[in-house]
């Protein structure tokens, strides 16, 4: 049953499927969610079952303890995220369709700019936005153009790992919290051993993760990151203060040394129905690095205004092109513009 609404979500285009307790099975697509025809509202029973049939008993045991568990799925050849949860109905499940095909920077109508990331030696770059608004694509065009094009390891540590990479020129080494790593700390702590160039974390969610990140990042390896933010400015201040009050002058200064740019991406409705990205896209200058480390974060936004000849983009001018392009409505444009002002 999984598998032939897995297959309707595919055949049908849509990004995830809603399957919970005291609902109907439901899609969502193109941001948009509507119901499943002539379904019937599941019992929890149901979907503990759906739940139970797809996860290995160590799964099933870790959601019975945990109330929630991140895995992926493989149907024919696409791949799928999961997330079980529980409700105060029952047992939940949300699944996100993964393409089967890695796109590129400019299928993924980024900033050609972006490509800029893949040549940093050393480093801190991160990719922040919301929930599903593209991210994990992102960092997965970037590792497959350093795959393609340089002789590196890379590891990456995901929970789940959504885009399996074979390795090119490249080793890669993917490992996923839950199955083959305990923690996103612990994985990356034991990554510092393990002879990387690259460094690939799926989320920095918490104090010893974003640590271990900078420490890396100023030892000489390129660190890719993701983070739930929605500008570089509200990215840099998260960073610096998860971090107590005696430290963060330290954390300033390793973040203005560690970091190189920061690329966060929001997904917005095309014309066509389709979704682009708007983006507002920072390089660590030496501007905004002083600015870092002395504390005077209010003022990136302005270096970012001026810095468009070193391919610094903000929300306002990325919605301007698409609306230029034709790609999105100037009633999008118009919503974006009075939201970043």
């Amino acid at each position: 049953m999984i598998e032939e609404i897995l297959n309707y979500c595919k055949e049908n285009n849509c990004s995830d499927v809603h399957i919970s307790s005291g609902s109907l099975i439901s899609f969502r697509l193109n941001g948009e969610i509507f119901t499943l025809p002539n379904s019937e509202i599941l019992t929890k029973d149901e979907v503990y079952g759906y739940i139970k049939s797809i996860t290995s008993q160590e799964q099933i045991e870790r959601y019975l303890v945990d109330l929630e568990i991140d895995f992926a799925i493989q149907v024919d050849d696409v791949r799928f995220r999961a997330n079980a949860y529980h409700t105060i109905k029952g047992p939940a499940i949300v699944f996100r369709e993964i393409p089967p095909f890695i796109k590129k920077i400019e299928e993924l109508n980024l900033p050609k700019s972006v490509k800029r990331f893949t040549n940093f030696p050393h480093g801190l770059v991160l990719i922040v936005g919301p929930t599903g608004h593209g991210k994990s694509s992102t960092l997965t065009a970037l590792i497959d153009i350093i795959n393609t094009t340089q002789k590196k390891h890379i590891i990456t540590i995901e929970d789940p790992v959504e885009f399996v990479h074979s390795n090119k020129q490249c080793i890669i080494d993917q490992r996923e919290v839950g199955s083959s790593a305990k923690s996103f700390s612990a994985a990356l702590k034991s990554a510092l051993r393990e002879d990387p160039d690259i460094i690939l974390v799926g989320e920095m969610r918490d104090l010893e993760t974003i640590q271990l990140a900078l420490t890396a990042a100023e030892t000489g390896h390129l660190v890719f990151a993701t983070l739930h933010t929605s500008s570089a400015v509200n990215t840099i201040s998260r960073i610096i203060d998860v971090f107590p009050a005696n430290s963060q002058s330290t954390v300033r200064s390793m973040l203005s040394s560690s970091l190189k740019a920061i690329l966060s991406q929001h997904l917005v409705p095309g014309i066509n129905g389709n979704r682009y990205p708007i983006c507002e896209l920072m390089f660590a200058s030496n501007s905004i690095k002083n600015l870092i480390r002395e504390s005077n974060l209010h003022q990136i936004n302005s270096i970012i205004e001026i810095s468009k000849k070193a391919g610094m983009i903000t929300l306002r001018d990325s919605v301007k092109n698409l609306f230029d392009k034709g790609f999105v409505s100037e009633e999008v444009m118009s919503e974006i513009m009075a939201n970043y002002k």
